[in-house]
This record gives structure tokens, C-alpha cells and sequence, in this order.
């Protein structure tokens, strides 16, 4: 496992380490429930609690406190005998203000003992089917005990608010409105990911019980608060585990703000116990990082995949990263200190990184989070190499020691874990989270112009029709994902006929007769890069007639329905508007909206802003464009998401496209190119380099593979590339297709086309004119 490939060049005779496993032992702190399975559980609930919208408008909260205190509780502590908890359940609603109660411990034992002389518990039910059967099975005895009242919370919205009985359950139902978002990645409902966090959980335990007098209180980190709260929500069992009553006094609270002091005092405590960073990866302590801007994490829960059709498109898994190091003291002050550095390097898709750290600047005392990124799982692994600058050349550097951390191997360490020692002075800590599937990534790139039946305008098409002319004009884009493969193939139909020595020459085809045309998968290349268009057609655009020429109107074969509309005069950006309908599906809401919207909002750092301001391009210093020119946010809205949900992040200028697994690809291609071919034709211009004919020079594949690799804000690092930021921070450069870093979108390569496949003129005439 530790020794590294030729493909990240490990010399002979550089020295390798071997990653070993950090204790697993747990300490002998008694939780009486299964954790991890209720842990799963909650998180399902908090999920259904965030998605009903109904249950937290305030008289739905009056009425279901009111349910709670006069029906619900009553009726399961008549229930209960001795310590023996009813396998029964009550309506969700109910439920809800149950689990709120049970967030505060004391508050709710004091409840409990005041009106039943005795704690009222939970049945421990962790399956979705034995759920829906305890519900089934109160809903029985509800109708029975209380004849008059309904089951389901069926108050109007209209109705008189209810009196509020009590005012405090209120404000934390109120509080814990959105506790979901803080638990929401999908990576926290992985068995592995909660088997980990539950000896974290019973070391947090172990701190409080036995070593937190006397200090600040405690801020427990996003995987131990999710097993906290899950524990205090099975109250009996909490009170029973405990051996301190209100030991949540000694912790700070999920939505209370956290304190450095505090934060720095429970770092501080864990690390001279167990020797470990408290931090880890999926398990950071959520703090206001200031001027560095808190991104969303590269990845939203779906429900389903709809690109498992697709056998040409494969889905995309990242894992969140984190690498803690310290030094020993007692080594610090050698020779050569200075010229000491830490580098790493992931070991496949993103060849180019290279991240530094002096030795001098690791802690001696502490752990240093010293990178945290997120990386496709395909990236396979990372690289830690030490290094002494002055090797061979003066401003070169050689390597001495490396490791290589593979995930895998993390995976199959319970703890997700692993950790290094490099010259014996440094050691390094390595976390992850479980992968996670995360957005699709697309983009078009040009190529070949093509005729009717899909093959390459070529001499070698032509030979092989035994010189039979090829009729109809196509330009064709290929459609490649976040690694380099085809998926895809559009065509926009130009002109029909066929071009003969003499004169004939294929001519524009009416402007009804322009459709766009999606194919499944890859070319078939028939002799080096001359191929036919692969047989699948998925999806088609037409146009309809528009009323006028500020208008234009597209019908897509998914039964949607695109208009876009520009008012004059004002500029393209600024003054388009478009409206998205679903003729066969009215009940579908959809919405196009300008810019980065919902979670794509992004407010870069100031540091980030600085340079930013200008971008180099091709060793020459731009302005940088406005940050939203061409970006459209798809909003879909249901009955369970009615302020409604981004689903895809669309750049029709530059052909780019991110979207959920939910979404389909289709669509939003057919949305791009249709956008991009009706504002071109609407402004007279070539906006999106559409009469480029010619597949563009691509950087190497491995070299920096789109979305490989993405830095966290909090992780600072000299290196300022974008392409270890979000793609939309600085989509132009981050898809420039030339290696160079060249902007091909706004400076078109000097290509020479042969007159068979028509000249610019033809291509003006379809497209613009």
C-alpha cells in the first residue's frame, strides 16, 4: 500500500512509509442503543421534517403541541408499564414536537415526573417498514380512546390560532426548524461514516464525564453532534447511559455560537488524551470562518439517478479530504531545517498539483489542519512526499520520503483514518468521508461538420461512398463529462444539398427545419479522428415560428416548451427573459432563472476577488466579464419543495452544464444549445463560438481532470488556480479546451475549411442570420 507507481514518479532509491491504522479501541462508555441504526433513522426524519412545509406554519405548531400534551402523552404513558415502552408511535406531527421535547433532557424529565410520576420513553424502532406499522398500530388505539379528535393534524390554515399551552416546546420546535441542513450530506447516512463517528461519540462521552471540569465548555463536532442528538432523543435510554444528569450543561448547543476559546479548549483536551486531531474529515466543528466564504459541498442528496439510461454516461463519486500534521520537538532543531517541505500530490486526475508546507510552519504542541479539499474518488488516492529544496539544481528540490494514502485502504480502516510518519519528525493524519454521488458535469466542445446520415464531412467518408456526395450540413458538438468521455453528440441542422465541383453548393434550410438533435454516445471512428455520429437519438429541439424577431421558440421532444424573449434596447444579458412550460405534465413547475441562484450563489473571498479582477490569458492581462453573463439556474418546484429546488447550473454561452443525478442531461443540453442558438441569431453575432468547425487542442487527460480536485476556503494555499475552485467561479477558464490555457471561446483558431463542408457565409446564414 505504501510503495507509489512510476505514474507519480517514485525513484528508486526515494524512501516510502506504510500508513497505519490509529487505534480502534473504545473507551467503556455504555450506550444502550443501537447508535448507528438510529442514527440512520434520524437522519430520515429530519429529512421528512425539512420537507413538509405544512408542519411549520404556526398554527400547525399550536395544534400539534396541543396533541402532543392532551392526546399523545397521556395515551402512551397509560401505556407504559414499569420500564417497558409500547412499540407504538404517533402521528408525524406529533412526533416532531416528541423529539423537540426530547432535546432538552432536564426540561422534559421534569415534565414527565410532574404530570406522570415517571419518564416516558421511546420505542426503539429503526426500519421504515416497523415505522409504518407502530403508526398503524396507535392509530388503532387513537381512534379508539379519542373517538372526536382525527388522527392526522387536519387543521385549517385558515382556522383561529389555537392558545399556546406551552411557549418554550414552541420556540424549539422554531429553533430546530432547519436542524436537517446541518446533517444533510449524504455521506452521513453510510454505515462506515456513523461506525467511525460512534467512537469518536463515546470518547466525546468519556472527556465529559471524567475531564471537563473545571474547563469551557465543549463544542462537539458535526459527527459526534449528530450521535449526541440522537441519543437524547431516546430519553429514557439517555437518562440510563448517563452518569452525570445534565451533562449537556458542559456543551455547547447546536445553534449556540461558538466560541474560539471554547473550540481551541476542546481541541486542546481531546489531542493531550488521545493523542489525535479532534477534527476530521465529515466531522469539523461549524465555525464563522471570517472572511473566507463557506461553500456548499460539491454534492446534494437525490432520490433517484436519472441517468441510468445512459450506458454512455457514468456517474461521479467525491470524498471530502482532510490532513492534519504535527511535528516532534524534540527533532525540530536540525540541519537543514529550513529547506524541509511537505508536498502533496493526489496520484491520478489532477497530475499538476503540487501543494508546499514548510516543515517550520507545522506545529509543535498541536495538530494543523493543513489541507482540506475534495477529490473524486477516481483520483484514487493522494501522496505525501518530504522533500529538501537544493537537489540536483539550485531551485529544484528531491525527494526522501513518501507515502501514498489510498482511499481504499481509508475505507477499510473503521476509523476512516489512517496516519504517517515522515522523517521521524513529522506526523501526518489522513481522514475522509465515504463517497458520495455527486453532480454530473458536461460540456460541448466543436467538431466536424456532418451530413444527414451523421458521418464526417471528409474525403474518406466519400471514398468509402464510393464518392457518392454527401448531402446536408450539421454542425456537431461532442459532449464531454467531467473526465474527458464522450456521452453525447449535437447536431444543429445548416443546410441541405450537396456540394459538386461546378457550382453546386448546399444551401440553408428554412428556419423550421433547423432542429437540434441529441445521439447517445461516442463517435465511431472510421480512420483517425474522421467518425460517424453513434445511431441513439435521445432528444430534439424545433423551432417555432416566432411572432417577431425579439422572440424565439423552441419545442423539445422531453414535451417542454422554451420561449425567450429579448427586450430592447437593452443589452443581451441584461434584457433576455425565459419561460419553461411542460405541456404534458401542467402540474411540472419549472423556472430558468438568470445567474448563479440557491446553492450556485457563491460571494467569493477578497483574496479570491483580488485576483480575480484580472485573469490571465494567454500571457496577456484581461478584465475579468461579468461574473453571471450566461448562467441560468433551473429551479424545479413540487409539492414537497415548493420554494423550490436547483437542480442544474446552465452557461448556454459557453455550453456547460452541472446537474443533480435527478436531472436529466438531455434537457439541459437541449436548453443551451437552443438558447445559444436563438441569442446568436437574435444579435447578430457569433456568441458562442458556434462556426468554430474543428475539434480544439484539450489538456491532457490526467493533467487537471474538471472537478478533480476542489480546495475548501477554510484551507489556505498559495496556489490560486481555478481549477481547484468551483467550476462557476471562473467557467471560462477553468473549460478552456487548449492546455496553454488559451481562451478559445473568444479567440477562434485560424482553421482551414475545405469548401465541401461549406464556408462561413453558409454558417452565418443558419445561424445568425
Amino acid at each position: 500500500m505504501s510503495a507509489t507507481s512510476n505514474s507519480i514518479g517514485v525513484s528508486a532509491d526515494t524512501g516510502t512509509s506504510t500508513p497505519t491504522e490509529i487505534s480502534d479501541e473504545e473507551p467503556p462508555v455504555r450506550i444502550s442503543i443501537d447508535i448507528v441504526a438510529a442514527a440512520r433513522s434520524h437522519i430520515a426524519f429530519l429529512r421528512a421534517v425539512d420537507e413538509s412545509e405544512w408542519l411549520h406554519h404556526e398554527s400547525n405548531m399550536l395544534e400539534s403541541i396541543r396533541r402532543y400534551d392532551e392526546l399523545w402523552m397521556p395515551l402512551i404513558s397509560d401505556l407504559t408499564e414499569g420500564s417497558t415502552t409500547p412499540v407504538i408511535l404517533p402521528p408525524f406531527d406529533v412526533q416532531w414536537v416528541w423529539y423537540c421535547h426530547t432535546l432538552n433532557p432536564v426540561s422534559y424529565r421534569r415534565y414527565c415526573e410532574s404530570r406522570f410520576s415517571k419518564m416516558i420513553g421511546k420505542p426503539t424502532i429503526f426500519d421504515e417498514e416497523n415505522e409504518d406499522y407502530a403508526v398503524m398500530r396507535c392509530k388503532g388505539i387513537w381512534v379508539q380512546k379519542y373517538p372526536t379528535e382525527p388522527f392526522e393534524n387536519e387543521l385549517d390554515s385558515d382556522s383561529q390560532y389555537p392558545d399556546v399551552r406551552n411557549e418554550d416546546l414552541l420556540i424549539e420546535m422554531k429553533k430546530q426548524r432547519f436542524l436537517y441542513r446541518k446533517f444533510s450530506e449524504p455521506y452521513m447516512s453510510e454505515l462506515v461514516y456513523l461506525i467511525a463517528a460512534r467512537k469518536r461519540y463515546k470518547r466525546f462521552l468519556c472527556i465529559l464525564q471524567k475531564f471537563a471540569d473545571g474547563c469551557p465548555r465543549l463544542v462537539p463536532a458535526a459527527d459526534i453532534s449528530l450521535l449526541w442528538l440522537t441519543h437524547l432523543s431516546y430519553p429514557t435510554i439517555y437518562a440510563g447511559d448517563m452518569e452525570i444528569e445534565d451533562i449537556a450543561r458542559k456543551m455547547v448547543g447546536v445553534w449556540e455560537k461558538v466560541m474560539e476559546e471554547e473550540v481551541g479548549a476542546t481541541r486542546k483536551l481531546w489531542e493531550s488524551i488521545y493523542n489525535q486531531p479532534y477534527e476530521k474529515a465529515g466531522g469539523q466543528v461549524i465555525m464563522d470562518l471570517g472572511d473566507v466564504v463557506s461553500i456548499k459541498p460539491p454534492w446534494e442528496v437525490s432520490n433517484c439517478d436519472e441517468h441510468t439510461k445512459y450506458k454512455s454516461v457514468m456517474p461521479r463519486f467525491l470524498l471530502e479530504v482532510c490532513v492534519h500534521v504535527t511535528c516532534n520537538p524534540m527533532k525540530l532543531m536540525q540541519e537543514n531545517e529550513k529547506k524541509k517541505f511537505l508536498r502533496l500530490r493526489v496520484m491520478r486526475c489532477h497530475r499538476e498539483l503540487k501543494m508546499d508546507k514548510p516543515f517550520c510552519s507545522f506545529p509543535l504542541d498541536s495538530w494543523q489542519k493543513t489541507w482540506h479539499l475534495y477529490c473524486e474518488f477516481g483520483t484514487k488516492g493522494i501522496v505525501l512526499d518530504f522533500r529538501l529544496r537544493g537537489g540536483r539544481c539550485f531551485k529544484g528540490s528531491s525527494s526522501k520520503e513518501m507515502v501514498a494514502v489510498l482511499w481504499n485502504d481509508l475505507l477499510r480502516s473503521p476509523s476512516l483514518t489512517l496516519e504517517s510518519k515522515l522523517d521521524q519528525q513529522v506526523r501526518v493524519v489522513v481522514s475522509i468521508t465515504p463517497p458520495a454521488q455527486a453532480p454530473y458535469l458536461f460540456k460541448c466542445v466543436p467538431d466536424r461538420v456532418t451530413d444527414d446520415s451523421g458521418a464526417m464531412i471528409s474525403d474518406v467518408v466519400l471514398k468509402m461512398n464510393n464518392y457518392h456526395p454527401q448531402e446536408g450540413r450539421w454542425l456537431s458538438r461532442t459532449v464531454l463529462d467531467h473526465a474527458g468521455r464522450q456521452c453525447f453528440v449535437v447536431r444543429m441542422r445548416v443546410a441541405g444539398g450537396i456540394w459538386r465541383r461546378g457550382g453546386e453548393t448546399p444551401s440553408t434550410v428554412k428556419r423550421e427545419d433547423r432542429i437540434i438533435e441529441i445521439r447517445e454516445g461516442s463517435w465511431s471512428y472510421l480512420a483517425g479522428t474522421i467518425g460517424r455520429v453513434p445511431e441513439k437519438v435521445v432528444g430534439t429541439a424545433t423551432p417555432r415560428l416566432p411572432p417577431d424577431h425579439q422572440t424565439a421558440a423552441w419545442c423539445f421532444s422531453t414535451g417542454d416548451e422554451l420561449t425567450i424573449h429579448w427586450e430592447l434596447p437593452s443589452s443581451i444579458a441584461a434584457g433576455l427573459s425565459f419561460s419553461l412550460q411542460n405541456q404534458a405534465c401542467p402540474d411540472s413547475s419549472m423556472k430558468l432563472l438568470k445567474g448563479r441562484k440557491l446553492q450556485y450563489q457563491t460571494k467569493k473571498p477578497n483574496s479570491l476577488k483580488e485576483k480575480g479582477k484580472q485573469s490571465m490569458n494567454n500571457g496577456q492581462e484581461v478584465d475579468e466579464e461579468d461574473d453571471d453573463e450566461g448562467f441560468l439556474t433551473l429551479v424545479r418546484f413540487t409539492e414537497e419543495n415548493p420554494i423550490g429546488r436547483a437542480t442544474a447550473l446552465l452557461n448556454w454561452k459557453l455550453l456547460v452544464v452541472e446537474l443533480l443525478p435527478e436531472e436529466d442531461a438531455v434537457l439541459a443540453l437541449l436548453l443551451c444549445v437552443s438558447i445559444l442558438r436563438s441569442v446568436s441569431e437574435m444579435r447578430k453575432e457569433d456568441v458562442g463560438s458556434l462556426l468554430i468547425r474543428r475539434r480544439l487542442k484539450e489538456a491532457k487527460q490526467g493533467t487537471r481532470d474538471w472537478g478533480s480536485v476542489v480546495l475548501h476556503p477554510s484551507c489556505s494555499s498559495d496556489i490560486s488556480s481555478p481549477h481547484l475552485q468551483p467550476w462557476h467561479w471562473n467557467a471560462m477558464a477553468v473549460t478552456a479546451a487548449a492546455s496553454n490555457g488559451a481562451d478559445n471561446f473568444t479567440k477562434q483558431p485560424a482553421f482551414t475549411y475545405s469548401p465541401v463542408e461549406g464556408g462561413d457565409k453558409l454558417y452565418k446564414q443558419g445561424i445568425i442570420a
